[in-house]
């Protein structure tokens, strides 16, 4: 029986997430990535219109294990501050550990956010969507008074820049990862501490 239209998208992602990684961003092409899976150049353009979009493509799939592990975070029992420092810690973690292990990957995650495209706003706004969830839990809760999601909002992100913005996370790619964790820790808790006093 023929592949659903699904498993043959997700043939063709996971085929062009291994070529990235192994040959590179640039080495990477539509026709090389087909001839992995057995078709012609024409049927992978039929799922995915232009190399550019197979890779924006590829790039969500990459991170979608962050976001739902964000969901899952959000979702959980914790005290609100306790689940802001878990997504900090998981977003800085996962940009890093894709900036060391998968760099022309990442670096197309760092181009799509600095440049605004569908792919990069997207997964900016599920990070967004998981961090306002629990900062309005919190203000619903009184761990975080002075009730303006949106001020805390825009605090916690720009204290946390640094750590958690993959444009960010690409300058800082050659940084001792415990002299950043230390210091991501730090900030963070001093972030944490302005919220639940209300001091944003």
């Amino acid at each position: 029986m023929a592949d659903s239209a699904g498993s043959t998208d997700q043939r063709i992602l996971e085929e062009t997430l291994a070529h990235i990684r192994r040959h590179g961003a640039r080495r990477t092409t539509v026709l090389s990535v087909a001839e992995a899976l057995g078709m012609t150049h024409a049927a992978v353009y039929r799922y995915f219109p232009s190399k550019a979009e197979l890779f924006d493509a590829a790039t969500a799939e990459a991170l979608r294990p962050l976001e739902a592990a964000l969901r899952d975070i959000a979702e959980g029992p914790d005290p609100a501050p306790d689940k802001l420092e878990r997504m900090a810690t998981s977003v800085h973690r996962a940009y890093r550990r894709l900036a060391l292990e998968d760099p022309d990957l990442f670096d197309l995650l760092a181009e799509a956010v600095a440049q605004s495209r569908g792919v990069g706003r997207k997964h900016r706004a599920r990070v967004q969507s998981a961090v306002q969830r629990v900062i309005e839990e919190g203000i619903g809760g009184g761990a975080f008074p002075g009730g303006d999601a949106r001020r805390a909002m825009a605090f916690f992100f720009d204290a946390l820049h640094r750590f958690i913005h993959p444009v960010s996370i690409r300058l800082d790619r050659e940084a001792s990862a415990a002299a950043l964790d230390l210091r991501m820790e730090r900030v963070t808790q001093m972030a944490l501490r302005a919220l639940t006093l209300g001091r944003v």
